[in-house]
């Protein structure tokens, strides 16, 4: 009996028990989609996030107070340590960058009329639009001598401006921020969501006005700020930058031990981030692959109890001439076809569900044919694998004993 025989003989075989032929499938079904589907969301959380962090502005540093040890810490443990003259030295002493944005940031109740919203309230400066690829739809953004007056001006984020505004011009309204009446002077062009922030949920005031009006100075150095961000002139000049910036911010600080900021690249955030959701993928995926193990175990079980069924059979077949080798091909060949053709119909479940998540979520999930190549493969050497001890038990039956016990 050739090969081709044995798969006719096996297909047929299959067939004729359809229901139990699907149910067996159903474990590598659902183990080869879930693996897909995860593998492919994962990549697309992935581009998601390097295009976020793309869409901070090119060649952008952030320097954030505290060392890495004290931001792995509970957040309100976070050190004053970078104050606005910090920024101030950094855009007038490092001959590497191009420009320095300064940010203050805190959650405040804001009010027009018989409206009430809370939203993120950022104290900045002018350099905010060109560091941070920002854009103003309407009006004019905060300017330098907004800064220096304290002047109590507002430029709302688009999302805020429809909420209080509709399609009014906001421009020249009055809203009040924790009590306090600020002009609007300014309508922000949509940004989006940035890692689950609403970047168009915020407003933006001068820094100076942030910190003497709204939420007060708590460092003894002078204006503290939340974080600067640092664009390089070029992404050459970035490891100059962040070399430049960290000896600069040393010498003013009279650091000689331990750090009391922390410099970063948008490269070393996205590498981070990137971990984090890699690590995530894998473990998810792990999880998902312990169902291709289950339909592999499913698989044994149906092939073990098909032997007990088919005793007479193979006595038969033994009796006329049949091998324990031209036995064993054939259930084995059973076993391979269940699992792959799980694997194949998993596969179509699993780049249906990559392809509606990516129709219906930011996330641009997509299919990987490395996870469908390793899905299917992984899921026809289970079927081989869990194949091999009801095929040894069916090619061992004694051909007189199997007739009888018939």
């Amino acid at each position: 009996m050739d090969l081709l025989e044995s798969t006719k003989m096996a297909v047929k075989t299959l067939t004729a028990n359809k229901l139990r032929s699907t149910l067996t499938m159903l474990g590598i079904i659902i183990g080869n989609a879930s693996v897909i589907a995860v593998i492919g969301i994962g990549q697309g959380a992935q581009k998601l996030a390097s295009e976020q962090f793309e869409s901070l502005g090119p060649n952008v540093l952030f320097v954030a107070p505290g060392s890495s040890q004290a931001r792995n810490g509970p957040r309100g443990d976070l050190p004053k340590t970078l104050v606005l003259e910090d920024a101030k030295a950094i855009a007038s002493q490092v001959p590497s960058v191009q420009g320095v944005v300064a940010q203050r940031q805190s959650l405040f109740p804001i009010v027009y009329r018989n409206l009430n919203t809370s939203s993120l309230v950022v104290g900045t400066t002018p350099e905010f639009l060109s560091v941070r690829s920002f854009d103003i739809a309407k009006g004019r953004f905060i300017t330098e001598q907004d800064v220096e007056r304290n002047t109590q001006v507002v430029a709302l984020g688009s999302e805020v401006a429809t909420r209080f505004f509709g399609n009014q011009d906001a421009i020249g309204q009055e809203i009040r921020i924790k009590g306090i009446t600020f002009r609007v002077i300014g309508v922000m062009q949509s940004k989006g969501a940035f890692l689950g922030s609403n970047q168009d949920d915020s407003v933006y005031v001068p820094i100076t006005t942030q910190a003497n009006r709204l939420a007060g100075r708590t460092s003894p150095y002078g204006l503290d700020v939340n974080i600067i961000s640092i664009a390089a002139k070029n992404e050459a000049s970035i490891p100059a930058a962040e070399f430049q910036v960290t000896n600069l911010l040393r010498l003013r600080h009279k650091i000689t031990v331990d750090d009391d900021f922390t410099v970063q690249t948008q490269k070393d955030v996205l590498a981070i981030v990137g971990t984090i959701t890699g690590g995530l993928t894998v473990m998810l995926a792990a999880i998902a692959a312990i169902s291709l193990i289950v339909g592999g175990i499913g698989i044994m079980n149906i092939m073990l109890v098909s032997v007990t069924e088919r005793t007479q059979e193979i006595g038969l077949r033994k009796a006329i001439g049949a091998s324990q080798q031209n036995i064993l091909i054939q259930f084995m060949i059973e076993a391979v076809i269940l699992s792959a053709a799980g694997g194949v119909l998993g596969t179509v479940v699993g780049i249906g569900a990559v392809t509606l998540v990516a129709a219906i979520s930011p996330l641009q999930a997509t299919v990987s044919p490395v996870a469908i190549a390793v899905a299917v493969g992984v899921s026809g050497g289970i079927g081989l694998f869990f194949g091999i001890v009801p095929a040894q038990q069916a090619a061992k039956l004694d051909p007189i004993v199997a007739l009888r016990s018939a």
